[in-house]
Parts: structure tokens; sequence; C-alpha cells
């Protein structure tokens, strides 16, 4: 059955790769390994472009990474990063109150179920397949799975946690387990028209 991937990309990365060597992330091959009795037509990455502040490089290689994705050829659907100064107390004590740079992303997961119900209406797929452990998507996920009566499974990328509302509102789920992260890498160098495209030395 043909079937669309949606990926939740700062889901997926603070629940299942930051602190790992698996940031070099190729997302079809992962997708195919995770669902192999269906053939994945379209990979969409839903994410932010990330700041500067405390690590200069950081952006450079985020854009690395989002080079190599869409010469694998997914989709990057880009929200945006919010940054505002807040004052809140300290969790060993909340009668003291500091201030701090609170950074927000904003628009990822509207955006993926905007995607995830458009593509759906418009019978784009069979089976979508949706990488994340964020509640938020369980009513469009069972939009999809009541109302347009297609298959929705959802990849739950958290190692220790699962969202139950979430696992209720799909036809089937899967974990996202290190051993599929750990061979969908892509390789250190990619070529495309204009060169190389470089995995980062560092991260």
């Amino acid at each position: 059955m043909q079937a669309f991937a949606y990926i939740d990309g700062f889901n997926l990365y603070y629940r299942a790769v930051k602190g790992t060597p698996y940031k070099w992330l190729d997302l079809r091959r992962m997708c195919e390994l995770l669902v192999p009795e269906h053939a994945i037509k379209r990979v969409k990455y839903f994410t932010a472009p990330v700041s500067g502040r405390g690590d200069i490089d950081k952006p450079r290689r985020q854009n690395e990474y989002l080079r190599a994705l869409r010469q694998s050829g997914c989709e990057i659907v880009l929200g945006k990063f919010l940054s505002r100064e807040a004052v809140m107390p300290l969790a060993n004590d909340r009668s003291k109150l500091v201030r701090v740079w609170k950074t927000e992303e904003k628009g990822s997961d509207v955006n993926l179920a905007t995607h995830l119900l458009i593509d759906g209406m418009a019978r784009q797929y069979e089976v979508a397949i949706v990488l994340t452990n964020d509640s938020d998507l369980a009513m469009p996920l069972q939009h999809i799975r009541d109302t347009l009566r297609l298959e929705a499974i959802v990849i739950n990328p958290d190692r220790h946690t699962v969202s139950k509302t979430l696992m209720n509102a799909a036809t089937s789920q899967r974990q996202l387990r290190e051993g599929v992260l750990a061979i969908s890498q892509f390789p250190d160098e990619i070529p495309y028209p204009k060169g190389v495209i470089r995995k980062p030395a560092t991260w």
C-alpha cells in the first residue's frame, strides 16, 4: 500500500537522537525499515531553523543535514523558533525567581497536522506513518482513521514513555529502536550536482 511518512523533527531529536551518535539519520531508510510492508512514496520532515545562540555553528550543521535530507528526496516543512525573556521559579526553591531566555518551537505540530489532513482528504496516500509522541496530534490521527477510513501508523520515538492518547488514535503502533537508528545513517559523504554534502565532524 502507498504510504506517506510525517516526521516530527523535534520530537524525534529530543526523544530518540539527542546524546547518541545517530544524528546523521536517513529518514527514508528508517521508515522503510520500520514499516517494510508499505511503499514509502513521500517523507515530510517538520522542523524549524535553530538559533546559533550558545553555539554559532549549530545552524550550519542543521543546514547540512537538511541538504542531505533533500538530496534523499525528503520534503522539509519549516516552522520557527521564538525566543523571549521570561521570569521563572527555581526548581529547588520556587520562592526565588530568575530571568531566563525561553525558546519555543512554533508551528511544526500544526504544520504536520495540516499536511496529514490535506493529503488524506485528497487521498494521496493509503497509509499515514506519523513519527511522534505528541498527544496534540491524536485528533487529526483519529480523523484519518475513523472519518477518512485510512490506515494511520504511529511510530513512538520515546524510549521511556508512551502517549496512550496518541496510540489509541492510531490503527497500529511501532517503537523506534536504537538498532534501526544505527543502520539508518547516511554515508559520511553524499554526492550531489554541485559537489559533496559532508557529515559534520562534531555535533
